[in-house]
Order: structure tokens, then C-alpha cells, then sequence
């Protein structure tokens, strides 16, 4: 994106008049409008100045993501005495690529498409359990954990499940974290 949009873009979306920055950044108002609509090409320091004066103001009106802003809330689960063939039809119909495998309400490992399709090509599948191809477990994460820190957790884990107060509530994968980063960082305005 080129950096003059990006200024006017992120300038509206804080709110920020443009007399407010003119005045933070030491420049005339009409001269930050100009720059804005591309009639002028600022100099490299002025840029800088402009963005670090609303990098300062990001930090202070957006409070960071939470996994619990991330989530899918459709948390599906899978039994480790379930048979494959039915892991295989609940991976499908629900489109998952994995699934946390829960006993008695904990956590006690996963099941992957690739560990799945595996499994499915012994010819003894007929007869295995999910307990039998069962992986490690995906991290479970407080709901208030800063979202922030899932692209290093996301790079070792293909999941990590979201927890509040000891109970499941959903679960945040690689696709969620780039449909919340999708143009935009980590960070959101507050409500209200």
C-alpha cells in the first residue's frame, strides 16, 4: 500500500483531525492535506514523523487482540474410542483440517488430516481408533492470551484451543489468525 493512502487511511480510522497532526508533526494543515492527496511527495524524515506520531496513537486507543476475538467458536471434538471412519465423516462435513480429542471434558491429544489419511491406508483401518493414531495435544490458551503472540505458537502448532475459566470455548488455527490479520495488525479500536 502506498505510504501517503496508508497516513490518510490510518489518520481516519483513529479519528485524528488533520489539524491535530499538522500540529503534532510541526507542518501546516494544508500542507498534511496536500501530502494526503498526493499533490506533494513529503520528505523521508517528515514520513517518519507522521507515522511514528500514529504509531504512538495506535498504541494508545487500540488495546491489543485477544485469542477470544480470534476464535472459531464451533469447537468440534472427537472422541479417542471413535472409530476412523467416523473421525474421516466429521472432518468432512464440518471441513476441518484437525480436531482436538477430548475425554471426559480434557484435552488429551489431536487428530490430523495427515495422520488421518495415514491411518486410513493400513489395511487394518477398519479396525483402528482415533486413540491409535492420537497426536500431541494443542495448547489451551486463556481467553484474554494476547493474540499478538499466535504466529509463533501457529508456526509449531497447527491449533491452539481457547480457554476461559477451565472450559473449552473454542479454538483458534492458521486460517483464523490471517482472517483476523487480513490488512489490518493486531490491534483493534476499542467500542464505544
Amino acid at each position: 500500500m502506498d505510504t501517503l493512502t496508508e497516513i490518510r487511511r490510518r489518520r481516519a480510522a483513529l479519528g485524528i483531525p488533520l489539524g491535530e497532526l499538522a500540529k503534532a508533526v510541526g507542518r501546516s494543515d494544508a500542507t498534511l492535506s496536500r501530502i494526503e492527496r498526493g499533490q506533494i511527495r513529503p520528505s523521508y524524515e517528515l514520513v517518519q514523523r507522521i507515522l511514528n506520531y500514529l504509531e504512538a496513537q495506535e498504541g494508545l486507543a487500540a488495546p491489543k487482540l485477544t485469542v477470544a476475538e480470534l476464535m472459531s467458536r464451533d469447537l468440534a471434538t472427537i472422541d479417542p474410542s471413535a472409530s476412523l471412519t467416523v473421525a474421516a465423516q466429521k472432518m468432512d462435513s464440518g471441513g476441518f483440517s484437525q480436531l482436538p480429542v477430548v475425554e471426559d471434558g480434557k484435552v488429551v491429544g489431536s487428530l490430523s488430516e495427515s495422520s488421518l489419511l495415514r491411518a486410513l491406508a493400513q489395511t487394518n483401518a477398519h479396525r483402528l481408533r482415533v486413540r491409535d493414531v492420537l497426536e500431541p495435544a494443542y495448547p489451551v490458551l486463556d481467553a484474554g492470551f494476547p493474540a499478538d503472540l499466535l504466529p509463533g505458537l501457529l508456526g509449531r502448532y497447527p491449533a491452539v484451543l481457547v480457554a476461559r475459566r477451565g472450559g473449552l470455548e473454542g479454538i483458534v488455527t492458521k486460517s483464523d489468525l490471517i482472517r483476523g490479520l487480513r490488512g489490518t495488525p493486531l490491534r483493534r479500536k476499542p467500542a464505544g
